[in-house]
Parts: structure tokens; sequence; C-alpha cells
């Protein structure tokens, strides 16, 4: 499954929220390869740490994992580590 992401770094408060696909500003490829339609979620995520070391995409993938109630390892970010806006893959 992919998940497109907002990232809000150095927020007050942590969130993990969902949305519809028209807050987004990304294009979006919705067949893979083989022409099958892509699951696409949209998540808006506001997280404490800041954009520095890597830390901010380290609290992403923490509060999408608690949110969706699954392991951090099975969350690998595809593009944007240095973006605002991420996709995400969850196996």
């Amino acid at each position: 499954m992919k998940i497109l992401v907002k990232v809000r770094p150095g927020a007050k408060r942590e969130l993990v929220e969902q949305v519809k696909q028209e807050g987004f500003n990304f294009v979006v490829e919705k067949k893979d390869p083989s022409g099958a339609e892509t699951q696409l979620d949209f998540y808006r995520i506001w997280v404490k740490e800041p954009a520095v070391d890597g830390r901010a995409n380290q609290a992403v993938i923490q509060a999408l994992a608690k949110h969706l109630n699954i392991s951090a390892g099975r969350i690998k970010i595809k593009s944007g580590r240095e973006s605002r806006q991420k996709v995400i893959e969850v196996t």
C-alpha cells in the first residue's frame, strides 16, 4: 500500500490525520506497471521533531506506525526524504 503524506515538522503536537486527495498537490500515478490500480491513502502528519538529520522522518514513521497499529519496520519512505511531501510504502 502506498501512502502520500504532507508533513509538518516542528509542530507543538503530534497528530496523524487521514484526508481526501483534493488537499494534495501531488501528481499521482495511479497504475502500477501491470496496469492495475494502486491503492493510495492521503495523510497529514504533524511531528514535534525538527527537520534536521532525518529526525522528522523517523518521527513520521513512528507516528504512522502507531496510527496504523503496525511495526515501524514495515514503513519505508520511498520518495521525498528531504521534502514535506512524501510517498511512503507500507508492506
